[in-house]
């Protein structure tokens, strides 16, 4: 386990979590990294599993790096037990303490009978420094990486696999529109919609996301840039008038998709006939549910109209952040570009 930071976040989270659950604990834990998800399951797990609740009170501390220093932290660590075999010293929020990197020379010589725990959420202490180097040998490291846009789906659909269940791609991609890369917020709203999930059903729709996330393909930028795609041109019309309507609407986050979506068109006209058809998928950075859809907009779109359109983007781009100094009527410029990205 001292190795656990070359590995994937998500096994090495797993193997953790199965761990405490047996009763296996480390003297170390550093849990760290751009992702929250995996840093706030382990430590979770480490809170329930760690201290009976009957000793919590006096064998369990709990504090935040904003309010305390190295040195009260090291000093909770190398405290005694009180009529019990272990306690548990956790750091939530580290990177908000100054001095963290001054917890190395504990971690080198931690106390067999103190769980201790360092989360810097959003943050990662130096491998190049003795905290790093000293909780890989003493304990285990958890490095939780953003997952990139592009793998969301991916990710999706592993998590809900592990879950039992079984979700569509395009059902995939439209919570992945509406979660970001925000894994906490994915499996928040899966939680949801499992409890309003018929029993035993075990097949997740795109119309299971609608009914119980609250969102709607006729206001999704995924199905927007799909009837692009196909140059379907009054669906994606309607799809922008709707996406127009939501409160707070703004072109902005929009366009942005729609610059990826034309780019990815762009370059995988270029370079499509020179790849196998394995490899299109990891290429554009999409599943392979969806390369099928940039083969018809590949046919659909020629180099110069995704050039144009890139242009457009950029020019509405420039406007919708208040260009030229007028009013912004961001849903009259999201119909009026796509407007004008179909006339290419």
């Amino acid at each position: 386990m001292a190795k656990a930071a070359t590995q994937d976040a998500a096994s090495v989270a797993a193997q953790i979590i199965e761990d405490v659950r047996k009763g296996i604990f480390k003297s170390v834990y550093l849990l760290m990294g751009e992702e929250p998800y995996y840093i706030d399951q382990v430590a979770d797990a480490i809170l329930q599993c760690a201290i009976p609740e009957e000793e919590r009170d006096f064998n369990q501390t709990v504090c935040y790096g904003a309010d305390v220093t190295a040195d009260d932290v090291e000093t909770a660590a190398k405290r005694y037990p009180m009529f019990a075999e272990r306690q548990l010293v956790m750091v939530k929020e580290a990177q908000m303490m100054r001095d963290y990197e001054s917890l190395a020379s504990y971690c080198e010589h931690p106390l067999d009978s103190t769980i201790f725990v360092l989360c810097l959420r959003g943050a990662k202490a130096d491998k190049r420094r003795g905290l790093y180097k000293a909780a890989q040998k003493s304990g285990v490291v958890l490095e939780s990486a953003p997952v990139p846009d592009y793998k969301m789906t991916s990710w999706i659909a592993g998590h809900y696999a592990s879950l039992g269940l079984q979700i569509a791609p395009d059902a995939a991609a439209l919570l992945a529109e509406y979660a970001g890369t925000d894994l906490g917020k994915v499996a928040l709203e899966t939680e949801k919609m499992r409890k309003n999930l018929p029993e035993g059903a075990t097949q997740i729709r795109v119309e299971d996301i609608e009914e119980n996330i609250g969102l709607s393909r006729q206001m999704s930028v995924f199905e927007l840039t799909k009837a692009l795609s196909a140059r379907k041109g009054r669906e994606a019309l309607q799809i922008a008038a709707n996406m127009a309507t939501v409160k707070n609407f703004s072109l902005i986050p929009q366009i942005a998709m729609l610059y990826t979506h034309f780019y990815r068109i762009l370059r995988y006209s270029v370079a499509r006939n020179s790849l196998a058809p394995a490899e299109r998928g990891p290429f554009l950075g999409v599943a392979p549910y969806f390369v099928r859809e940039y083969d018809t907009a590949v046919g659909l779109w020629s180099k110069a109209q995704c050039m144009n359109v890139i242009a457009l983007l950029k020019e509405y781009d420039y406007l919708a952040k208040g260009g030229d100094g007028g009013d912004i009527d961001q849903a009259g410029l999201c119909v009026e570009l796509i407007s004008k990205i179909l006339t290419q």
